[in-house]
């Protein structure tokens, strides 16, 4: 048996179904070794060609994110496994059991600037939780197990530097057998749950802000809700556990928020963040506040804790409930109020009567995108602007999914994410929500679907312009500048490439024109030119960023005119909260 041989079993043994990545020299004994397992229709495992190995690791983190289980990319030494890191990077920090192996020169010339040399032992470390260079057969399958174990208990990437000759040598000891081990419980002490007892039955009124680290605890956060009269916001990565069935939802704070989140964890007397390593300290209050985390390294980073408790959310809030007592519903009622309120006036508004209106509001084609995906959907969302529309308008119904670069924030990450999806789940509907600028990134992707005839449908929102970055600009008082691009028929492209493809410049063809291509079998393209002068502002508006909007303003009228100005006032006045 070739060491490749070996490694190939480990992965199947380790329930790996597929290697998503880039064939090529130093690689190619890992290859030969998948080919030689038949396929995943034979047991064995399947080899994903893709276009770029940025995609392979998306598409791996992606794959691991919606399953739980190990996924795996490659990439060939030099600049096949340097264009993994991006993707890496957002794998590891997304919490995806990933593990990538990264094939070296061969080994006699390591150390010698021979071509292609690079050193990914180190390149790697950064965005990884295990990461090792194998130098002989004998070390290969207890490092792989090591590599596995890594990935799949930390929840994060495992890189395996692998030279090619070294896997083209014969295997020469037995391989580990790979015991996959259950899921534990961190469970907080008594007194650290009394504590947080005494804190909430002291308070007058108490907010709730979960994360994604509820997974799993919606029913009993939504009692300990109830309990206290509490208002429930979230973050982005808390959305799709926590929204659904939820009558005390007040929407999402941050950048990208909506809703009376923010105002209310601002009048709460104690904070409770829940499974949240949220990022933006701005919009954090500085009330009592008990976080509650899995992860103890992340507690109280972002903003002052009163009560850090170490341990998991369901664990956690089942040990609590039995010893808090029922509070007053005033504060829940006047955040609900304010929560329907903002809605309906800065949220819901700007989707009703825009049926006519050109170009199309990309509010209202996410909110029709919304009633049309399936119930059961997997949408991925690129970084920007689809971000926004996604988080304010999408639905998770406790049966969706949501995911994106949510933590690294890259461009390009949708499309990737929907191939890894859809070759994990290949009965149910994947919507890639790609803005012009990610798509255009990584449209050599487009070949990889069409190859596969992956039916994942893509959503554009094409604006022609970098709308998170010009927003940006502006905020800061700039004048946009090299934030716009030529208008590009994306549909014409795909059909170019053989697949279904549907171009709407009119809001009233929406609706059929997602129905002709979800209807379709195979991959569609839904391609949605937007107003490129549709922004979206924070829930919260300060001061300095009204400065910065009325001075980039005068500085654009200064420059391109007066119209300008006030044609993007017009598009953009509805997205100001009041």
């Amino acid at each position: 048996m070739k060491l490749a041989d070996q490694i190939i079993a480990q992965l199947m043994d380790a329930g790996v179904k597929r290697i998503y990545g880039i064939v090529g020299d130093s690689l190619n004994p890992i290859v030969d070794a998948v080919r030689r397992t038949g396929g995943a229709a034979k047991g064995g495992i399947d080899w994903v060609h893709v276009r770029h190995e940025e995609a392979a690791a998306f598409a791996a983190s992606a794959e691991a994110q919606l399953t739980g289980e190990l996924a795996v990319c490659a990439g060939s030494c030099g600049p096949g496994n340097l264009h993994l890191i991006n993707g890496l990077y957002d794998a590891n920090r997304s919490h995806a059991p990933v593990l990538a192996i990264a094939s070296h020169i061969p080994s006699p010339q390591i150390g010698m600037s021979f071509f292609q040399e690079t050193h990914p032992d180190r390149l790697f470390v950064e965005c990884s939780v295990y990461n090792e260079l194998v130098s002989t057969p004998q070390q290969s399958p207890r490092v792989f197990d090591s590599a596995i174990r890594h990935a799949t208990t930390l929840k994060g990437v495992s890189v395996v530097t692998l030279p090619g000759d070294v896997a083209d040598e014969e295997a020469n000891v037995p391989t580990p057998r790979f015991v996959k081990t259950a899921e534990p419980a961190v469970v907080p002490p008594p007194e650290v749950v009394q504590q947080f007892a005494d804190l909430v039955n002291s308070a007058g009124k108490v907010a709730i802000f979960a994360g994604a680290g509820v997974k799993g605890a919606h029913d009993e956060v939504i009692e300990l809700a109830r309990i206290l009269s509490a208002p429930v916001g979230h973050s982005l990565r808390g959305k799709e556990y926590i929204q659904h069935n939820n009558p005390f939802d007040v929407g999402m704070t941050g950048l990208l928020g909506y809703g009376a989140a923010a105002e209310g964890m601002q009048d709460a007397d104690l904070l409770i963040m829940l499974g949240t390593d949220f990022p933006y300290n701005q919009f954090l209050p500085g009330v009592t506040t008990v976080q509650v985390d899995r992860a103890g390294e992340v507690l109280g980073r972002r903003t002052g804790v009163d009560l850090p408790i170490h341990g998991d959310v369901l664990e956690t809030v089942r040990a609590l409930i039995p010893l808090v007592k029922p509070k007053k519903d005033a504060f829940l009622k006047a955040q609900l109020k304010r929560h329907e309120k903002l809605m309906t006036k800065s949220v819901g508004a700007y989707t009703r009567k825009v049926e006519k209106m050109k170009p199309i509001h990309p509010e209202y084609a996410a909110s029709i995108l919304d009633d049309l995906a399936a119930r059961d959907a997997i949408l991925t969302a690129d970084t920007g602007m689809c971000n926004v529309w996604t988080a304010r308008y999408l639905r998770p119904m406790g049966t969706r999914r949501l995911i994106g670069s949510f933590l690294h924030g890259s461009m390009a990450n949708a499309l990737p994410q929907a191939i890894g999806a859809q070759a994990a789940f290949p009965q149910r509907q994947v919507i890639s929500v790609s803005g012009d600028g990610g798509l255009s990134m990584m449209l050599g992707e487009l070949v990889t679907v069409a190859m596969y005839q992956l039916p994942v449908k893509i959503v554009v929102f094409n604006n022609s312009s970098l709308g998170m970055v010009k927003l940006e600009m502006l905020v800061d008082g700039l004048p946009d500048y090299a934030v716009d691009v030529p208008a590009t028929n994306y549909a014409a492209v795909a059909e170019g490439l053989g697949i279904k493809a549907v171009r709407i410049t009119d809001p009233r063809k929406l609706a059929s024109g997602y129905k002709e291509a979800f209807d379709h079998r195979g991959p569609a393209l839904v391609d949605i030119v937007t107003d490129p002068k549709a922004l979206s502002l924070p829930p919260e508006v300060t001061s300095q960023q009204v400065f910065g909007f009325a001075t980039a303003m005068s500085k654009i009228v200064l420059n391109r005119g007066a119209g300008e100005a006030v044609a993007m006032a017009k598009s953009n006045i509805r997205n100001i909260p009041r």
